[in-house]
């Protein structure tokens, strides 16, 4: 059980980094295979909150299985785009695997969590942003060594980012009136 240990370890590292502790980084693995057990767990929460979400909307096709999927992919690329932008920003040559592997561990909380609360207590999903708002910030304070300002820029511009995904794929489809 690997997977459930790699979990394991990931909570225990973020509690490290949100205490400002060091030694957060044997938590992760800072590698591509630790990238990639990243990636399996965030799928694997994706799929269970595709499950809790039948729960309320029914079960989906294929079809729409396979497009929540292909949705939730997209908030990958907030951190993606929030690690590079800051780093282009800063003219920054560091390491991009010790930011991105926490991130990816914070998104696949992120997705479990919110699953939960959106079933019991939706009105509580706004807490979720404040907290992943702070897991950004203290990421970038520890992972990278930016400033308040440079962290607080990366994690205010990552959860904008995550909070914009849906509103802009809701917008994209409607069609332009004629002029």
């Amino acid at each position: 059980m690997k997977i459930i240990s790699a979990l394991r370890q990931s909570v225990y590292g973020w509690i490290m980094i949100l205490r400002n502790e060091a030694g957060w980084q044997e938590r992760f693995r800072l590698t591509m295979p630790g990238l990639t057990t990243g990636l399996v767990l965030f799928y694997l929460f994706a799929f269970l909150a595709v499950v809790l979400g039948s729960f309320n909307f029914g079960v989906p096709t294929l079809g729409e299985f396979v497009a929540t999927l292909v949705f939730q992919s997209l908030f990958l690329i907030a951190p993606l785009i929030g690690i590079y932008g800051t780093r282009y920003a800063l003219r920054d040559r560091g390491a991009v695997l010790p930011l991105l592997v926490p991130a990816i561990y914070a998104l696949t909380y992120y997705i479990g969590l919110g699953a939960l609360l959106s079933l019991t207590i939706p009105f509580l999903l706004p807490l979720v942003w404040l907290g992943l708002l702070y897991m950004f910030f203290r990421l970038g304070r520890l992972a990278s060594g930016w400033s308040i300002g440079v962290s607080a820029a990366f994690a205010v511009l990552t959860v904008v980012l995550l909070a914009g995904t849906p509103i802009a794929l809701y917008i994209m489809p409607a069609p332009v009136p004629p002029a």
